[in-house]
């Protein structure tokens, strides 16, 4: 590696309570209300399999209720249709991560 370049440090992994290592994912979720401010400020109440958490609707302008969101660290980024959504729970849940959404409810 050059000196100074920036791929030269890499953050470090954190080791996981399971033994592996940890990820952050972009999870998907039902739109089940939208608080109808600007654009910017625009935020809604998502469902990810029974868990309602409050999300960032900025960057999804064209989201209303009733469609599926990718939200990863509280922003929705785009929207899903309802299979795809499904199909990223069945995959969650056979490697048993929706305890750790779970675990953070906050609404």
């Amino acid at each position: 590696m050059m000196a100074g370049s920036p791929w030269g440090r890499l953050p470090q992994r954190r080791e996981s309570v399971k033994g592996g290592y940890e990820m952050c994912l972009a999870v998907p979720g039902k739109i089940v209300s939208i608080d109808d401010s600007p654009d910017i400020m625009r935020t809604g109440k998502v469902n990810f399999g029974g868990i309602l958490k409050e999300v960032s609707l900025a960057y999804v302008p064209e989201a209303k209720p009733g469609d599926y969101v990718v939200v990863h660290v509280g922003f929705a980024l785009s929207i899903v249709d309802e299979a795809e959504a499904n199909q990223v729970f069945e995959y969650l849940s056979q490697m048993d991560e929706l305890a750790e959404l779970e675990g953070s409810q906050d609404a």
